[in-house]
C-alpha cells in the first residue's frame, strides 16, 4: 500500500498539470494557429517603431546594402567587355585593365560587406534589446489574474528564445533578404536591358515560381509557431522541476518528471522537423524551378549565338545576370523560412505586448489623503477569482479598522482570508462593493501609491538571489547602509547576518535556499520596517516557524507593529491574542467578531478553532490559560 501511495504522489507532482492552465494554454494556441493561417509577415511590422529609433543605423545599412548590390551589378558588365573586346583583340593591356578594375570592384564589395554587417547586426542587438525591456516592462505591469492563468516557464521563453529569433531576422536574416531582393530586382532589369526576348522567357516563369513560395511559406510559419509553442511548453515544465527540485527528489519522481520532459522535448523535435521539412521541400522547389527556368532560357541563348543574333559577350553578361537572380531567388526562398520562423516569434511576443493589464490607474487618480492614516473599510464586498468566477471567495464583506488598530482574521482554509489582503493590494478589484483606504475607494485611486502605502510580510517569503542587503532594501533604491543594517536589527535578524562569512553582503542563492524559515522571515520584517508604511500586512508570519524562530519572529513584528494599522491573517491562533479584534471568517463572509476571550467563551467556530489548538480538547481552561498568559 505504501508503494503504491508513493507512486501516485510520484505522478501527482511530475504529471499532473491543471485541467484549466491545459485548457488556457490549448485555447491560446488554437487562436494563434489560426492567426498563423491567415497571415504571412505582418506581425514583423510590429518591430517598425523599434527601428524608428535608430534611423542611422537602417540608413547605414540600406546604403551598405544598395552598395554591395550595385557593385555585384556591374561585373557581368567587365566580364562581357572582355569576353566582346578583349580576347578578340589579344589586347593585354586592355584585359589587365579591366582585371584591376575587378579587383577595385572586389574591394568595394568587402568594404560594403563589412559595412552591412556592422551596421545590421549592430540593428539587430539594439531592437532586441529594445524590445526585451518593452516586453519585460509590460510583464511586471499585468495584474495577478494574468500569471493566474500563465506559466512563468512560458513567458521566460518567450523573453529568451523568441526575442534571440527575432534578433537573427533584423540581424543576418534581414539584411541578407534585402541585398537579395535589390540584386534580383537588379538582374531582372540588367537582362532586360541586354536581351528583352530572353528576359521575356525568363519573366513568363516567376509566377509560376513565387506563388508556390508564398503558400509553402505559410506552411512553414504555422509549423515553426507550433514547434516554438511546444519548446515554450517543455521549458515551462523544466523551470517547474527546477524549483521544485527537493520536493520531486523527496518522493523519488525523477523517472517520472524525465519521462514527462523527454516526451515533450520529443514533442518539440517533432515540430521542428516538420518544420524543417516544410522548409527543405521548398528549398528544392524554389532551385529546382528558378536554376532550371535558367538552363532552358540559355538554351534559347545559344541558338541565338550560333545564328549570329547575339554576341557570346551578351549572352555571357546575360548568364551572369540570370545567375544573380536565381541565386537571389534561391537564397529568398531559404530566407523567407527564417524570417516565417521570425514571424512567429514577433506573434507570440506581440501577445503579450499587447495584454492589457486588468488593474489600472484611473485617467485622473484620486489623491489619498496626507498624511497617511492607515483606515480600511470593507463595504458589502463580493468577489471572485478570475480563474474561478462561478465561485465567490468574499460575500458581502462588511468591516472598518480604525488608524493605529490591530486587527486579526481566522477562519478556516478557503474563508477568504488572504483575498483580503489582495483586494488590499488591488491585486484584483471587487465584483462589487467597495475597498477604501483612508476613505478614498482603491479604483479611483493608483494602485502604486496604494502600495506605497503598504508593508507586507507574506508566509511565503520571497528572496531572491542576490546579497541580504540588497534583500532587505528591495524596492526601496537609495537607502543607506545604516538603514538596512538598522531595519535587521530591529528585525532580530542582525545577529545572524553578521554571523554569515560575509555578512550582508552574503549571496543568499535563488529563492534564498541558504537561509532557514525563521530567517527568511526576519529578512521579510525588516523589508517592511524600513518601507515604514502606515498600513501593516501579515499573512501566516509564523505558520512555518519553530518555537524558538517564532519567539524571534514575533518579538520582530511587535516592535513592527507599533502604531501601524495591522491586519493579521493567521491560523495558529496564538498569533493573534494581543489583537485589538478577531474577525472570524467563513465562506467569505464575518460570522463573529471580537476579543480572544470573549469569542471563546460564545462557544462558536473561534472556540472550536481554539479549543483543538490549545488544548488537546480538554476544554475551554486551556484556551483561558492562553489567553492570560497573552495578557
Amino acid at each position: 500500500m505504501k508503494a503504491g501511495r508513493i507512486t501516485r504522489a510520484q505522478k501527482a507532482i511530475a504529471m499532473q498539470r491543471p485541467a484549466e492552465e491545459v485548457n488556457v494554454s490549448n485555447e491560446m494556441q488554437a487562436g494563434a494557429e489560426r492567426r498563423s493561417e491567415r497571415k504571412s509577415l505582418r506581425p514583423l511590422a510590429a518591430l517598425a517603431p523599434y527601428l524608428g529609433r535608430y534611423r542611422g543605423l537602417v540608413a547605414g545599412a540600406l546604403a551598405a546594402l544598395v552598395t554591395a548590390a550595385v557593385t555585384t551589378l556591374a561585373l557581368p558588365l567587365a566580364v562581357r567587355r572582355m569576353i566582346d573586346h578583349g580576347f578578340s583583340e589579344s589586347d593585354a593591356g586592355f584585359i589587365n585593365t579591366y582585371f584591376m578594375m575587378l579587383f577595385a570592384l572586389a574591394i568595394l564589395l568587402a568594404l560594403a560587406s563589412a559595412f552591412r554587417y556592422f551596421f545590421v547586426i549592430t540593428l539587430g542587438e539594439r531592437v532586441v534589446s529594445d524590445l526585451r525591456r518593452a516586453v519585460f516592462a509590460r510583464v511586471t505591469e499585468l495584474a495577478p489574474d494574468f500569471f493566474d492563468r500563465s506559466q512563468s516557464g512560458e513567458i521566460v521563453s518567450r523573453l529568451t528564445a523568441d526575442t534571440t529569433q527575432i534578433k537573427s531576422a533584423v540581424g543576418a536574416t534581414a539584411s541578407v533578404a534585402l541585398r537579395n531582393l535589390i540584386l534580383c530586382l537588379g538582374a531582372i532589369a540588367m537582362m532586360i536591358y541586354t536581351s528583352p526576348k530572353l528576359s521575356s522567357l525568363v519573366l513568363s516563369a516567376i509566377p509560376l515560381i513565387v506563388f508556390p513560395l508564398v503558400a509553402f511559406g505559410r506552411s512553414v510559419r504555422r509549423r515553426s509557431r507550433q514547434a516554438q509553442d511546444t519548446l515554450a511548453n517543455a521549458s515551462a515544465y523544466a523551470g517547474e522541476v527546477i524549483s521544485a527540485a527537493r520536493t520531486v527528489q523527496a518522493f523519488n519522481a525523477e523517472p517520472a518528471a524525465r519521462e514527462r520532459f523527454g516526451a515533450a522535448v520529443e514533442a518539440a523535435f517533432g515540430a521542428a522537423r516538420s518544420a524543417i521539412l516544410a522548409r527543405s521541400l521548398l528549398t528544392a522547389f524554389a532551385i529546382a524551378m528558378i536554376f532550371g527556368s535558367v538552363v532552358g532560357v540559355l538554351w534559347f541563348g545559344a541558338q541565338d549565338v550560333l545564328s549570329g543574333n547575339l554576341s557570346a559577350g551578351t549572352l555571357g553578361q546575360f548568364l551572369l545576370y540570370s545567375v544573380f537572380a536565381a541565386g537571389s531567388l534561391g537564397s529568398l526562398s531559404e530566407v523567407w523560412g527564417e524570417l516565417s520562423q521570425a514571424s512567429g516569434a514577433a506573434e507570440r511576443l506581440t501577445e503579450l505586448l499587447d495584454e492589457k493589464p486588468s488593474i489600472t490607474a484611473p485617467p485622473s487618480p484620486v489623491a489619498l489623503p496626507v498624511p497617511a492614516r492607515g483606515a480600511v473599510e470593507f463595504s458589502d464586498v463580493h468577489f471572485a477569482y478570475p480563474s474561478r468566477p462561478g465561485y465567490r471567495s468574499l460575500n458581502g464583506l462588511s468591516f472598518a479598522i480604525r488608524p493605529g488598530e490591530t486587527i486579526a482574521v481566522v477562519g478556516p482554509s478557503g474563508a477568504g482570508k488572504s483575498t483580503i489582503l489582495s483586494l488590499l493590494l488591488r491585486f484584483y478589484d471587487p465584483v462589487s462593493g467597495s475597498v477604501k483606504l483612508d476613505g478614498i475607494d482603491l479604483r479611483t485611486a493608483d494602485p502604486h501609491e496604494v502600495r506605497a502605502r503598504i508593508a507586507v510580510v507574506p508566509q511565503d517569503v520571497t528572496i531572491f538571489a542576490a546579497s541580504i542587503a540588497d534583500n532587505i532594501a528591495f524596492g526601496m533604491p537609495g537607502v543607506s547602509r545604516e538603514q538596512i543594517v538598522a531595519a535587521a536589527r530591529a528585525a532580530q535578524a542582525e545577529e545572524f547576518i553578521n554571523r554569515l562569512d560575509n555578512g550582508f553582503d552574503t549571496a543568499v542563492g535563488e529563492r534564498g535556499v541558504t537561509l532557514s524559515g525563521g530567517q527568511r522571515q526576519r529578512l521579510a520584517i525588516a523589508r517592511a520596517i524600513l518601507k515604514d508604511a502606515p498600513l501593516l500586512l501579515l499573512d501566516e508570519a509564523t505558520s512555518a516557524l519553530d518555537a524558538q524562530s517564532e519567539k524571534l519572529v514575533q518579538k520582530a513584528l511587535d516592535g513592527l507593529m507599533g502604531q501601524r494599522t495591522t491586519i493579521v491573517i493567521a491560523h495558529r491562533l496564538a498569533t493573534v491574542l494581543k489583537a485589538d479584534r478577531i474577525l472570524v471568517l467563513e465562506h467569505g463572509r464575518i460570522v463573529e467578531e471580537g476579543t480572544h476571550q470573549s469569542l471563546v467563551r460564545s462557544g462558536g467556530l473561534y472556540a472550536k478553532l481554539a479549543r483543538l489548538q490549545f488544548n488537546d480538547g480538554q476544554g475551554e481552561a486551556g484556551a483561558e490559560e492562553q489567553t492570560t498568559a497573552a495578557q
